[in-house]
């Protein structure tokens, strides 16, 4: 009887589910697979990948000349996050506390970005901030600068752009964390004539602080590895570890040290996702 009715149960939930187990299969755990099996190879002299046993791919990851990218990675990731809290927050809390039908508006002028390619809108930055650009051409007409500035392929440039393209990816969770927030917590600070600022600290702050640490992870983790943004703003001065791993799979020709590079940027993600989990359900926990 018991088998019977198990046997009934799992039918539909294999047709169910079996789909989609047989899709991430496929499409994630074995090239997954492939790629921490490849990491372990290494390549002779004509670049072919040899599957041989050796750990130098993962040595090879300390040299100075990669250490060094890797700081440049964090610093650019960290200043992209700054930037996209410093504006989120504000615009967040703004679309959250308007009224209902500018609320739409404001709401959409952070969704429509995504119907348009990041990287056509890279280009439109690009030619925005050229050497003959409108920006430049702006300038030397009011008299401001005497020559072209040259705001490209640098490091602020590649910052610049990847707080803009991963701008939506910190107002979306700011948004719904200042939207949760208790109205009768504020009426009852600024009834007391508790000033805006310790408001802000004390009630504002604590309450949206999963949407905060949501929005940075969001925005942290895709900075490491967005490489085509640094290619087309930061002209090549400004590299990412996405940079590193794309360089090796095609310039470079040495797949197992992309292969061990993109298992770094993984355990990185998964380690940055776990501690989002921990702090996230400690703030539940706490009420925030």
């Amino acid at each position: 009887m018991i088998k019977q009715r198990f046997r009934s149960n799992a039918g539909p939930a294999l047709v169910m589910i079996g789909p989609v187990v047989l899709w991430l299969a496929f499409f994630v755990a074995i090239p997954l697979i492939y790629v921490l099996v490849m990491s372990f190879c290494g390549i002779d002299k004509n670049y072919n990948v040899i599957f041989r046993f050796t750990m130098g791919n993962y040595r090879r990851m300390f040299d100075i000349d990669y250490v060094e990218i890797y700081g440049q990675s964090i610093l650019i990731a960290f200043f992209s996050t700054v930037i996209c809290l410093v504006l989120g927050y504000p615009f967040s809390f703004l679309i959250a506390r308007t009224f209902r039908s500018k609320k739409t508006i404001l709401y959409m002028m952070v969704i429509i970005p995504f119907w348009t390619n990041s990287l056509i809108r890279l280009y439109g930055w690009r030619t925005f901030l050229g050497t003959n650009g409108l920006l430049n051409k702006l300038l030397l007409t009011l008299h401001i600068t005497s020559e072209p500035i040259q705001f490209l392929f640098n490091r602020s440039a590649t910052i610049l752009g990847m707080a803009y393209v991963l701008f939506p990816f910190m107002v979306l969770p700011l948004y719904t964390a200042i939207e949760k927030l208790d109205q009768a917590q504020l009426e009852a600070s600024a009834d007391l004539g508790a000033h805006f600022r310790s408001t802000f600290l004390h009630i504002m702050l604590p309450q949206t602080a999963s949407g905060i640490f949501s929005g940075c992870i969001m925005v942290f983790i895709p900075c490491l590895g967005y490489f085509f943004v640094s290619d087309i703003l930061g002209g090549g001065n400004a590299d990412v570890i996405g940079n590193l791993i794309q360089r090796q799979f095609q310039s470079g020709n040495n797949w197992p040290l992309g292969a061990a590079l993109s298992i770094i940027l993984i355990v990185i993600t998964l380690l940055l996702v776990k501690l989002y989990q921990k702090c996230g359900g400690d703030m539940q926990s706490l009420g925030v």
